[in-house]
């Protein structure tokens, strides 16, 4: 997309982030939470992941943020630091525009660049837009978890995919 810009997430940018995040909770098995975000919360969300030095990229387009995108621990003990979870998220109005794969491309190069050894990218088994769009990255499938999520009055199964930096 011509007139997309890539760039460190600002505060300024929360209102519009925080609004593709909970239209995600609302509408989506992207995120299993069932509660919407608030801006104090998303606000928390921001300083931590930088606090951590975690990268929040956004796409900017004509103004408008197209999505978002980030990586923060896998799992919260030492010997898991050099693996991370990536999560990656569009607008609505911008799906199946190639963003996410922009996004997605930058996240791996910041976490190449920042040392990192594997991502981890949690997906729910019936998004396969996400699940085609890891695998262009050459994620592979490593974990296939049942009924481990409950949302919209139903089981959800997850899966786990890995890339090897």
């Amino acid at each position: 997309m011509e007139n997309l810009i890539l760039r460190n997430a600002e505060q300024k940018d929360l209102i519009e982030i925080l609004d593709i995040f909970n239209y995600s909770v609302l509408n989506t098995t992207s995120v299993y939470l069932y509660k919407l975000r608030t801006y104090e919360e998303q606000l928390s969300w921001f300083k931590q992941k930088s606090q951590e030095g975690f990268p929040v990229i956004v796409a900017e387009y004509n103004n408008q943020i197209a999505g978002f995108a980030s990586y923060g621990h896998f799992r919260p003990f030492e010997a898991y630091n050099n693996t991370i979870e990536n999560s990656v998220y569009v607008k609505k109005d911008f799906y199946r525009n190639g963003i996410g794969k922009i996004l997605l491309a930058k996240i791996i190069l910041l976490a190449k660049e920042n040392k990192k050894h594997a991502i981890i990218a949690v997906i729910d088994s019936e998004n396969q837009a996400s699940i085609n769009l890891h695998e262009q990255f050459e994620f592979k499938i490593v974990g296939n978890f049942k009924q481990i999520g409950f949302k919209f009055d139903r089981w959800l199964d997850v899966i786990f995919m890995e890339l090897i930096l």
